[in-house]
């Protein structure tokens, strides 16, 4: 266990305080304790990994000839955006994220490399500085330079009209029937891309890239992610990529500490093995064969696996039966090398390279269930700005490959197309050779004194569905009231936190969710309603006060 707090007697005439299982303590479970228990519910949080964290969470190996000396790698998320919504979680529960975490402010917050057939990739080392980042764009394509900061400026008219839907619940068509809504549908365009409304201004197609690559954030391509999400670049920009010492993984801990501060009990290697319910409302969980009750229950384990697996069949809308949820469109998967390296990496702290090839790469992700010979890849080296991530003299790299899902295709018959246990020994040579050819490591694989592979297959071992590290797609037919609800359509007393709900994937939409979910449970067991979330500051720089750099 993480902490088992003491209880405090309460007062014979007192309310009995709400009891809430928490199903998993990924970023959403963890969140929503840190606001359930600052409502004043008495949280349990079931963990089945003997670590907190899930998606966010940590991978050690050992550094050999380093004493007790480890490296440190996040297991998912390594980019920290939006910290303004962590803030909102802590302030909440009367506290500050800078109480129990520290985080740096990246510049260059990352460099791009966009592969170019027949030449040298396009390389930007980008700023929050919009206009050195339009002068350093400008030998590329002179008139895009000219263009970059109009199109940073319209979607920061966008982030406005869209933030409070994301903050929204959206259970139903009647709640798109909202002032909210209406003032943003003119902006919604959804007929078009990321990539198509990108190109009203930047002409250029390899400067184009560097400014929808984002898309990848969700785990879509940008010719097919809605043009909603050229917000991504905009957040970028105005409010910073964001170094949590320790990793992501340590905005993990912070949580954990909060929530255990305010009374919560978070336990870890405790799976749960299935929700009961009384007809259709939640009533407790499962654990080691035993049934424990609650007022409520929310899930943080991957949306619809647990839909599948927690939740039994008989009570479960038609919307939520096995085949419905194995039909809908899921993000692409990746396969990752955490890899520990003798001596140090002259790379900035996130690097991210765009295939030569990188139309065919993302038909090979999305539709033809294939491999890519010159495959994008990231290269995360947080030793260079974190000494807590690796021994000293040794870089700690996370590196990341796109790949296709293990959703098996139609087109294919229905059969596994890539045998990820078999493609191991490729994938693994195909980043080294990245690594020395794109990214200018030499000997990286002679340096290597420490690593370990995840495919598809071992991300679906996780319990997540297909593989699928970027949960449910983003498409039309996925997002607000037709995403699996924060409060679960057609049950009681359920609710959902995390990438497979309304807002979505990433860390600042999965606070989000919390707060969302978190407020719905509150309202329905009539409990005190929280003061309103601190609004994003109307000029970037007023947040750098936020958290501590």
């Amino acid at each position: 266990m993480i902490s088992q707090p003491s209880q405090t007697p309460r007062p014979p005439d007192a309310p009995r305080a709400p009891r809430i299982a928490i199903v998993g303590a990924g970023p959403g479970g963890l969140s929503a304790a840190v606001l359930l228990s600052a409502r004043g519910c008495r949280v349990t949080v079931y963990e089945a990994n003997d670590d907190i964290g899930g998606r966010t969470g940590q991978e050690r190996l050992p550094a050999p000839g380093a004493g007790e000396g480890v490296y440190r790698f996040d297991r998912g998320p390594t980019f920290f955006l939006m910290p303004y919504v962590l803030d909102e979680i802590f302030a909440a529960a009367g506290r500050k994220a800078s109480d129990y975490l520290t985080m740096t402010r990246l510049d260059p917050m990352y460099r791009l490399m966009i592969g170019r057939r027949g030449r040298d990739p396009l390389v930007l080392d980008t700023t929050q500085d919009l206009k050195q980042m339009a002068e350093r764009i400008r030998p590329h394509a002179p008139a895009d330079a000219d263009r970059f900061e109009a199109f940073i400026n319209e979607n920061r008219a966008k982030l406005d009209v869209f933030e409070p839907i994301l903050r929204k619940a959206i259970l139903s068509p009647t709640d798109l029937l909202d002032p909210t809504m209406f003032k943003a549908l003119p902006k919604l365009g959804p007929h078009k891309s990321v990539h198509d409304d990108i190109a009203r201004h930047i002409k250029d197609e390899h400067v184009r890239l560097a400014v929808c690559f984002q898309s990848k954030y969700l785990g879509m391509s940008p010719f097919d992610c809605p043009s909603l999400f050229t917000i991504l670049p905009y957040i970028e920009y105005a409010y910073g990529v964001w170094h949590p010492q320790g990793g992501c993984h340590a905005v993990m801990r912070a949580l954990a500490a909060c929530a255990t501060d305010l009374g919560a009990d978070i336990r870890v290697s405790t799976p749960v093995e299935r929700i009961t319910f009384t007809g259709k409302k939640a009533t407790g969980v499962v654990v080691d064969g035993e049934e424990t009750g609650y007022d409520a229950v929310v899930v943080n384990a991957d949306a619809t696996w647990a839909l599948r697996n927690l939740v039994p069949a008989s009570v479960r809308p038609k919307r939520f039966s096995d085949d419905a949820l194995n039909a809908k469109k899921y993000s692409c998967s990746t396969a990752m090398l955490y890899l520990g390296l003798d001596g140090e990496v002259d790379l900035p702290h996130h690097t991210i390279y765009t295939s030569t090839n990188y139309t065919e790469n993302l038909a090979n992700i999305s539709d033809n269930h294939a491999l890519t010979d010159d495959p994008s890849i990231y290269v995360c080296n947080p030793s260079r700005t974190d000494p807590t991530m690796a021994p000293p003299g040794k870089s700690a790299l996370y590196i990341l490959v796109p790949t296709p899902s293990t959703q098996l295709k139609k087109s294919h018959g229905g059969k596994a197309v890539i045998d990820w246990d078999a493609e191991r020994p490729r994938l693994r040579r195909e980043i080294f050779e990245q690594l020395e050819k794109v990214f200018g490591i030499e000997d990286a694989e002679r340096r290597a004194e420490a690593e370990k592979l995840l495919t598809p297959a071992d991300w679906q071992a996780m319990n997540i569905s297909f593989g699928a590290t970027f949960n449910l797609a983003h498409n039309l037919g996925q997002m607000l009231h037709q995403r699996p609800g924060n409060r679960v359509q057609g049950l009681d007393r359920l609710y959902l936190v995390g990438g497979g709900t309304h807002p979505g994937s990433g860390l600042p939409t999965i606070f989000l969710s919390a707060q969302i979910s978190a407020k719905l449970l509150g309202d329905d067991l009539g409990m005190r309603t929280p003061a309103a979330p601190t609004h994003r500051a109307s000029k970037p720089s007023e947040h750098a006060a936020l958290v501590h750099t």
